[in-house]
């Protein structure tokens, strides 16, 4: 796959919240997981390992600074990190707010769908995440 090719080059990913001149951050469009963000490398890179030590290093402080802005916001009963990139081979990590009883419990998002009709979470609208994430994650701005 090249830089065209890539799905993440070419689009944002998601409703762009934040970035910085190494990644951003997008909420994805999922009405089952309110708060379900991505934090993508800004530069097309397969796997975290070709990245260099302070990068990787950087990029976790911001997935970390990210996970405590949705379960502050959120306050889901677990957060799930992923970073598979099987079929988006470009280094990225979704942050998945999950809750007891929600529409795949026990299983991963993309497993079999357990619950068609999970309770109703309280909403947080795009600007309030994104004011919440500028404040937390100012100081990792580059």
């Amino acid at each position: 796959m090249t830089k065209t090719d890539c799905e993440l080059c070419a689009h944002p990913g998601g409703k762009l919240l934040w970035q910085s001149a190494e990644c951003r951050v997008v909420r994805v469009d999922d009405p089952y997981y309110p708060g379900f963000c991505r934090v993508i490398w800004q530069e097309h890179v397969r796997e975290m390992t070709d990245l260099q030590p302070d990068q990787r290093r950087r990029l976790m402080d911001i997935v970390f600074t990210v996970e405590s802005v949705i379960r502050e916001l959120f306050a889901p009963d677990k957060i799930n990190l992923a970073c598979l990139g099987n079929m988006t081979p470009h280094v990225h990590w979704h942050l998945i707010p999950r809750w007891l009883g929600d529409r795949h419990f026990p299983e991963p998002i993309w497993g079999k769908v357990h619950n068609e009709h999970p309770a109703t979470r309280a909403a947080v609208d795009d600007e309030t995440l994104q004011a919440a994430l500028r404040r937390a994650l100012l100081d990792l701005a580059a």
